[in-house]
């Protein structure tokens, strides 16, 4: 857990240059159709290509796929190819990034006073939840369209309980890990997948998943 801490405080430390140097890129590479190439690949990433699929013509090369259980509300709801579209959509996501660091001061906090794991989980579970929607207050559109998706994964407008996490991964540290968590697949189609690469799950990416056929590169238009 130590570990994760001090990753995200680097990554928040680091994140105006980081996330401005992204944005820039992905509207450079627009501009002059070039391909926008990530460092690490999300097509060689099972848990980002079941959500996503592989676009030339977006901005940072991916698009929602309208077959993702998660995302498919989100394969129309903007233009990915469009820059400004994709922009406003970034800093959207951008926030929800930042106003994560909450939750590591919470669990730095709860370890001071000794509190067991379970206790952890659950409370910064159910912050995570809140944070999520909580981006989208000034936007009820994103607002119905987050809680929509949580309903169909989760069963619950408001995003997957604690207990249902116990249910489903066996273990307390697992729920707390989950809640840390971040969709690569939606981070790729906004720029962030360098970013926040190393807090993907990726043990079995490379026995999983085979690179897609077609490259990364935006088509030239008329």
């Amino acid at each position: 857990m130590k570990n994760r801490i001090a990753l995200f405080l680097a990554l928040l430390l680091s994140a105006s240059f980081i996330l401005a140097a992204g944005s820039a890129a992905g509207a450079e590479a627009a501009a002059e159709k070039r391909p926008f190439a990530y460092e690490h690949d999300p097509r060689l990433n099972p848990n980002a290509m079941k959500d996503i699929v592989v676009n030339p013509d977006a901005v940072y090369g991916f698009s929602p796929s309208p077959d993702s259980s998660r995302l498919k509300d989100y394969a129309d709801a903007i233009d990915w190819t469009d820059v400004e579209q994709v922009a406003a959509a970034r800093e959207q996501r951008r926030e929800y990034h930042e106003s994560l660091s909450e939750l590591y001061r919470m669990i730095e906090d709860m370890l001071r006073e000794a509190k067991p794991v379970e206790e952890i989980a659950r409370a910064v579970s159910q912050r995570r939840n809140e944070l999520r929607l909580e981006v989208h207050a000034d936007d009820p559109e994103g607002l119905e369209l987050v809680k929509k998706s949580n309903l169909e994964t989760y069963g619950n407008e408001f995003g997957p309980t604690a207990d249902s996490l116990y249910e489903k991964y066996g273990s307390w540290q697992k729920v707390l890990e989950k809640a840390l968590g971040t969709n690569a697949g939606m981070d790729a189609c906004l720029g962030f997948y360098d970013e926040y690469y190393d807090l993907y799950d990726l043990e079995n990416e490379a026995e999983e998943a085979e690179p897609a056929a077609q490259p990364v590169k935006p088509a030239e238009k008329p």
